[in-house]
């Protein structure tokens, strides 16, 4: 009896982080490079109260165990790294990488961080930066002359010049990918960090070694499906309201119990 109640409060703890996963994603739908997160669930121990195969009081074997399992916990969650949906923006300094592949920026102590978010600008000195001002790394500068920027789908970056008439190079992009992609770490800010679980970062230039091209006058959009995300949330809170009427039956159960005596 008592146990039934334990387990459906773990089941109620479970969906309210199952919902709250949703609703992050939710919230996240026009997040540029967002990626979805899903919750993944572990049934907990159970009780043997009789083995599969003891022997019984005729000599033969049980084909069945008596198991009871205790209810359930969360036993991750799982970044999903699938390709969103493209949208055309005709800014020049908005990239897309169509394929593997993380943009890399540097944090102001030195460290790298990755993201899947394009939409660069540039800062007083010229050089290209995300919305929070982090340096897109390798660094690369645009001149104060220059009239227009192109990003080829390889990389390479080339500018024209006033009174030029053939572009002049700049410089060449370098993205990241990882053996693990779920194993990173968010970090918020569109932004994500190596972990051991993801492995070192496999440097490489676009459209070569498995990487991914450069797309330029395109933004990325999160992949979170809203009418999936919906369907998810009607489903997570059907099983808390189940698991509520779990611990309302077990409730009545001990009543009756309680009450045999009068």
């Amino acid at each position: 009896m008592i146990r039934s109640l334990w387990s459906a409060a773990s089941g109620m703890q479970a969906q309210q982080m199952n919902i709250d996963n949703i609703a992050n994603n939710l919230a996240n739908v026009n997040t540029a490079g967002f990626k979805k997160s899903r919750v993944n669930f572990q049934d907990l121990m159970y009780e043997t109260i009789k083995a599969a195969g003891t022997p019984n009081a005729q000599g033969s074997i049980s084909p069945n165990g008596i198991q009871i399992g205790n209810g359930v916990r969360p036993g991750s969650v799982q970044r999903l790294f699938s390709q969103g949906n493209f949208q055309e923006t005709s800014n020049p300094l908005d990239m897309v990488i169509e394929g593997d592949g993380f943009f890399q920026v540097q944090l102001p102590d030195g460290s790298i961080a990755y993201t899947r978010d394009g939409s660069f600008k540039l800062d007083g000195t010229g050089r290209i930066v995300t919305s929070d001002g982090y340096p897109l790394f390798p660094e690369i500068y645009v001149p104060e002359e220059a009239t227009d920027i192109n990003f080829n789908a390889d990389g390479t970056v080339s500018v024209l010049m006033a009174g030029q008439d053939e572009p002049e190079e700049i410089g060449m992009m370098e993205l990241a990918r990882f053996a693990n992609a779920a194993g990173l770490s968010g970090e918020g800010r569109n932004l994500f960090r190596a972990t051991v679980a993801s492995g070192a970062a496999i440097i490489g230039n676009p459209a070569v070694e498995g990487f991914g091209t450069i797309g330029q006058g395109y933004l990325e959009m999160s992949n979170v499906q809203v009418v999936e995300e919906m369907v998810n949330m009607i489903t997570a809170q059907r099983a808390y309201e189940i698991n509520s009427k779990t611990i309302q039956a077990s409730e009545e159960m001990l009543r009756t119990v309680s009450g045999l005596k009068r």
